[in-house]
């Protein structure tokens, strides 16, 4: 079991790494989320009946203690305050524009309520509309219209910076 859990986080990982900033804000809070998800996983692998992907299960784990983290943690740091440095890229111009990119969608995802915020992450991760439904309790449908208007919301925050 101790093998597998290393697997999937090291398979995982960056992506549940990715999920925390959506719901902290600083990186001592996201390192607390990602331990606190990491430490969920661990408890509940051996009860992976294999009902449903690894990686959906990780992600229904990863997306209640993200819940459970933000309901308790009131925001009081800045949107940009904690993010990780850019990934380094081809060119300093296109690493500085991705950067900046990905710290304004982090702080716009972060104003969404918490029904829109998790499955428009989850979304970015990748993960189909029957996994997101399965991870957030919800219907595929209902995935696609809270997608829907988690997007029209993004599109409202941005024109507003503009």
């Amino acid at each position: 079991m101790k093998d597998r859990f290393h697997e999937l986080l090291a398979a995982n990982g960056p992506a549940l790494w990715r999920l925390t900033a959506s719901y902290a804000r600083t990186h001592s809070d996201r390192e607390d989320l990602f331990q606190e998800i990491a430490l969920a996983i661990w408890k509940a692998l051996p009860g992976f009946r294999e009902l449903s992907s690894e990686r959906t299960f990780i992600f229904r784990i990863a997306h209640n203690r993200a819940i459970t983290h933000s309901l308790r943690r009131r925001p009081a740091a800045s949107p940009s305050e904690g993010l990780d440095p850019p990934d380094p890229s081809p060119g300093p111009e296109s690493g500085l524009l991705r950067a900046e990119r990905h710290i304004r969608l982090q702080a716009a995802v972060r104003q969404l309520p918490l029904e829109f915020r998790h499955v428009i992450t989850l979304a970015l991760e990748g993960l189909t509309y029957s996994e997101i439904a399965v991870v957030a309790g919800i219907s595929e449908s209902n995935v696609g219209v809270r997608l829907n208007r988690a997007r029209q919301m993004l599109r409202r925050i941005f024109e507003v910076k503009q």
